[in-house]
Parts: structure tokens; C-alpha cells; sequence
């Protein structure tokens, strides 16, 4: 070929990428700005309908029959423990599952049937969960309709999440931060405590983050194992005025959450339970955004004092 044409069509051949890439640049743009749109957009909707019925009454109460004098008190307190339970249990076993599948484990075929079934669980119908965590946390393990059995049905829902986030984090890191831990004498669970860890640190958070943001919106599992929706008390507090000064009665207390407690009103006919329900979900809204903006910031920090 002629070094002119062949110059001629490589040139051709550049032009198109930068334009494919330039489309692709301008599809991505519109896009996000779609979804940020959308997301304006509820929150829009939320708070024209429920942000006059905010104020310290409303959080401070507790439901009742008369919108107008009904709170979210026991809803929210009953949401942040969930959290809790969710959190102190989907996390830990979740990075274990996740470290040892990609840095223990041998690659043969059970792995790989475990492997398959745990990215199929994350796919799974969040009923379902409700359905086992009824079976066994309620009645087998005699938990009842308590906040330990709705935190482990979560927990259960959102662990595959975690562990599949784990897992791709750690592929990330190169093999030469392995072999050259393995060189100086590390052990193959210094080299993950030391370094593996540290360097996935913001993949394993942004799985985190999904995972319980997923886990704060759901209903049906909490549904399903009984969770009450109308409740005015609050569990018991999880610290004493003695020794050991604290305490687990709270764990195997009733509950409700703020997703239940829209759904009951939700269900309810008249605007003014309407506009409760709206302002039940702006507060949904801004605690998993609060909970997330949180992790974030803990990621950034975490990331900064980490060096290559």
C-alpha cells in the first residue's frame, strides 16, 4: 500500500474513534443528567408534599390514628437500629467471604459452584429473604418479630452484595503488591491485613454503601417476619446506669421502620395521611443519603493515607 493512503486511512480510522468517543462522552452526560434529573425530581415531589408536615413534633411522636398529631419517632429510632444489626453482621462476614474466596480458597470446582450461587443470591427476590428469615430466625432460633430477626433478614439480603464487591476490589490490586509482600517474608494473611485491604479500601466501601442502601429501603422482608406498623414505644435503650452498663434487651425488642411505617400510611385513605407518608420519605431520603455521604468521606480519608 502507499505510504500516502496508508496515512490517509489511519487518519480516517483516528477520526472516527474521536468521534465514536465523543458521542459516547455526550450519551454518558445525558444520561447522568437524566438520572439526576429523576432523582431531583422525587425529591421535588417529596418535599412540595411532606415538607411542611416536618418539624421536631413530627419527629418526636409517635404514630397515630389523627394525622395531623401522628410522628415517626419509633420508625426512624426502629430504622437506625436495623441499620445497626445489619451493618454488625452483613460486613464483617461478608469481607471474611470475600477474602477468603479470592485469597484462600483453591481454584477448582466447588469454588466455582459457590461462586455462581453467590452472585445468583444477590439476584434473588427480597421476599424470599423474608420467607427464610421467618423460618429460621423467627422460629427455629425463637427470635420472634424482634430487631435482631429483621437486621439478620437484611443482612442475609445485602450479604452478597458485599461479598462480590470484596472480591472484584481485591482483583484490582496487582499481583507484583502479592509477590513482593511474599518475597520479603510476609504471610499470606499479613500481605491482605497490610496491604490488599488497605489498597481496595474504596472498592469495598462503595460495595458497602450500596449494600446498605439497598437493606434501609426494603419492606417486604420486614413485612414477612412480622414487622409491626403501629408501634408507640420505643425498644429499650442500649446503655444502663450499671455495671456492665450496657445492654441487649433492644435486640429482641418490636420494631417498625420508616419504609413500613409509609406503607401503613400509604394504605390509609385522606391527604393529610398522604402528606405523612411523603414526609416519612423525604426523611428516608436523607438519612441514606446522610449514611452515604458519611462513607464516602471515610473512604476518601482512608484512601489519602494510603501510598502505591
Amino acid at each position: 500500500m502507499r505510504p500516502d493512503l496508508f496515512h490517509a486511512l489511519q487518519a480516517k480510522r483516528a477520526s472516527r474513534r474521536r468521534s465514536i468517543d465523543q458521542w459516547f462522552r455526550r450519551l454518558g452526560l445525558f444520561l447522568t443528567l437524566t438520572t439526576l434529573g429523576i432523582l431531583g425530581i422525587l425529591l421535588l415531589n417529596l418535599a412540595m408534599n411532606g415538607l411542611a408536615r416536618i418539624d421536631w413534633n413530627f419527629l418526636s411522636s409517635f404514630p397515630s390514628r389523627r394525622a395531623g398529631e401522628a410522628g415517626v419517632l419509633s420508625a426512624w429510632v426502629g430504622t437506625l437500629l436495623l441499620m445497626m444489626v445489619t451493618a454488625g453482621a452483613a460486613i464483617p462476614f461478608g469481607l471474611a467471604a470475600g477474602i477468603y474466596l479470592e485469597e484462600y480458597a483453591p481454584k477448582n470446582r466447588w469454588t466455582d459452584f459457590v461462586e455462581i450461587n453467590i452472585a445468583n443470591l444477590a439476584g434473588v427476590p427480597s421476599i424470599l429473604y423474608g420467607l427464610m428469615a421467618l423460618g429460621l430466625f423467627v422460629y427455629q432460633f425463637q427470635f420472634g418479630q424482634s430487631v435482631l430477626a429483621g437486621g439478620l433478614a437484611l443482612a442475609c439480603l445485602v450479604l452478597p452484595i458485599v461479598i462480590v464487591a470484596t472480591r472484584e476490589a481485591l482483583r484490582t490490586i496487582p499481583s507484583s503488591i502479592r509477590e513482593a509482600a511474599f518475597a520479603l517474608g510476609a504471610t499470606r494473611w499479613q500481605a491482605v491485613w497490610h496491604h490488599l485491604l488497605p489498597y481496595s479500601t474504596g472498592g469495598i466501601a462503595t460495595g458497602v454503601i450500596l449494600a446498605m442502601s439497598r437493606a434501609i429501603g426494603e419492606s417486604a422482608p420486614l413485612i414477612t417476619i412480622g414487622a409491626l406498623t403501629f408501634i408507640a414505644f420505643l425498644p429499650p435503650a442500649p446503655w444502663v446506669d450499671h455495671v456492665p452498663f450496657v445492654s441487649f434487651d433492644w435486640l429482641f425488642s418490636p420494631f417498625t421502620a420508616l419504609p413500613i411505617q409509609m406503607f401503613n400510611w400509604v394504605s390509609r385513605p385522606g391527604e393529610e395521611f398522604q402528606a405523612n407518608a411523603a414526609a416519612a420519605g423525604l426523611i428516608l431520603m436523607v438519612i441514606t443519603l446522610s449514611m452515604n455521604a458519611a462513607a464516602i468521606l471515610l473512604r476518601r480519608r482512608a484512601q489519602r493515607n494510603i501510598t502505591w
